[in-house]
C-alpha cells in the first residue's frame, strides 16, 4: 500500500481509539495533548501532521506516530516537523536526518541536483522538568471539586517565596471531601483549610458577594506553573551547544549551519523575546495567570546594561518557528556569518535593527 492509498495515521480511527482508551480517565491520567487528539476543532493539526509524516521515511513516519502525544515529546516533535514544513515553504528541498558520519542533523536543506546546501538542528525550549506533572496533578484536584454542587469560586493561597506544591492523589481526594463538608455547611466562611493548603473564597469587586460562576460547580483556580520571567537567554545558550556540536561538520562540509527554534506554549516564549536579546533591549517580560502567588524569585535588572547575544560567526541564521497554528516562522539572518544561508531564506522576514 502506497501512502497515497494509506489511511490517515490520525484520522476518524484515531479519534475513536484515543476517546475509547483515555476519555474515562482521570485528567491526572491523559496527555495534557488529549483535547488536540480528539476535539474537532483541532481537526486541521491532525490533518498537518498527517501530511508532515507523509513525507518522512516510513521507518522515521512511525516512530513519530508512536511517540508524538506523549507530553515529554508532543511540543519537540511539533517543532521539529513544523521547522521542516517551515523550509518546504520557503521553497527549498529537505532531507530529514541525513547520516553524517556519527552525526544526524534534523534536516539538511539540498539544491536542484540533490547536493547540501545547509544544515539545520532543530531546539525546543521546554518549561523545567516537572511542570507536567504538576500541572495534571492541579488539573486533577479542579475536576474533583467541580463534583461540589456550589457555585464558587476558590483560589490557593500561597507563599510569594517559592513555588506551591501540587497535592497528590490522595490528598487531591481528602480536599475535595473537606471542601465539600465546608462549602456544604450553613456556616459562610471565605477561608478553608484543608491537609496543609489554605483556598480562598473570591469575591466580585464591584458587589463585594462570593463570585458565582456559571453552572452549578464548584470551581478552583489553580497555580498555572507557567508563572515567571520570560526570557530567551536560555535559548541563546542551547544554540550555543547547537554550534558546539555541528560547527565541525559544517566546515567540513563547507555548508552553512542553521538552528531552528521553537518553545513549548507553556513557556511563554516568542520570537519578540528572542529579538529583544538580539539588540540589547532593556525589557522584563514576566507571564502568570489569576491563580499564581509566587511568580519568580527575585530579578536583578540593570536597565543601562541588559543581557544581549550576538549571533557567532559559525551560525548563519536563526529560524524562529511559531507554536501557533498553522506553525509559521520567522527568518533572523546572522549579518557576521562565515558561511551564508541559502538564498532561500535570506531577504524573507525583516531582521530586528541591531
Amino acid at each position: 500500500m502506497n501512502k497515497e492509498t494509506a489511511p490517515r495515521r490520525f484520522g476518524p480511527d484515531f479519534v475513536a481509539g484515543q476517546l475509547d482508551r483515555y476519555g474515562k480517565r482521570p485528567p491526572e491520567n491523559r496527555m495534557l495533548s488529549y483535547d488536540l487528539a480528539v476535539l474537532d476543532e483541532y481537526e486541521p493539526w491532525r490533518i498537518w501532521l498527517d501530511e508532515q509524516l507523509d513525507l518522512l521515511p516510513d521507518a522515521a513516519a512511525a516512530i513519530f506516530a508512536a511517540n508524538l502525544w506523549r507530553d515529554q515529546n508532543f511540543w519537540p516533535d511539533i517543532i521539529e516537523l513544523a521547522a521542516g514544513d517551515a523550509l518546504r515553504r520557503k521553497g527549498l528541498t529537505v532531507e530529514f536526518e541525513r547520516r553524517w558520519g556519527t552525526l544526524t542533523p534534523d534536516w539538511t536543506v539540498l539544491d536542484e541536483a540533490g547536493v547540501p546546501v545547509a544544515l539545520v538542528e532543530v531546539l525546543t525550549h521546554s518549561p523545567h522538568q516537572g511542570t507536567s506533572a504538576r500541572m495534571k496533578a492541579w488539573h486533577a484536584l479542579v475536576e474533583r471539586l467541580k463534583q461540589i454542587p456550589v457555585p464558587v469560586v476558590l483560589t490557593v493561597a500561597g507563599d510569594p517565596s517559592g513555588p506551591l506544591g501540587a497535592p497528590d492523589a490522595r490528598t487531591a481526594k481528602k480536599i475535595a471531601q473537606d471542601l465539600r463538608g465546608a462549602l456544604l455547611s450553613p456556616l459562610h466562611r471565605s477561608e478553608f483549610r484543608s491537609q496543609g493548603y489554605t483556598f480562598l473564597l473570591q469575591a466580585d469587586p464591584r458587589t463585594r458577594q462570593p463570585m458565582r460562576p456559571p453552572g452549578m460547580r464548584t470551581i478552583l483556580i489553580p497555580p498555572s506553573n507557567m508563572a515567571g520571567v520570560i526570557s530567551a537567554q536560555p535559548v541563546a545558550a542551547g544554540i550555543q551547544k547547537k554550534i558546539s556540536k555541528y560547527r565541525a561538520l559544517a566546515e567540513e562540509a563547507g555548508v552553512p549551519l542553521i538552528v531552528a527554534v521553537g518553545a513549548d506554549k507553556f513557556t511563554g516564549l516568542e520570537v519578540q523575546h528572542f529579538d529583544d536579546l538580539l539588540r540589547g533591549a532593556p525589557t522584563l517580560s514576566v507571564q502568570f495567570n489569576f491563580g499564581d502567588s509566587f511568580i519568580h524569585k527575585p530579578v536583578d535588572i540593570d536597565p543601562s546594561n541588559p543581557p544581549r547575544w550576538t549571533m557567532p560567526p559559525e551560525l548563519a541564521g536563526v529560524l524562529w518557528v511559531n507554536n501557533q497554528f498553522p506553525f509559521t516562522s520567522t527568518w533572523r539572518p546572522n549579518p557576521a556569518a562565515t558561511t551564508p544561508a541559502p538564498p532561500g531564506l535570506v531577504g524573507q522576514d525583516p531582521s530586528p535593527a541591531m
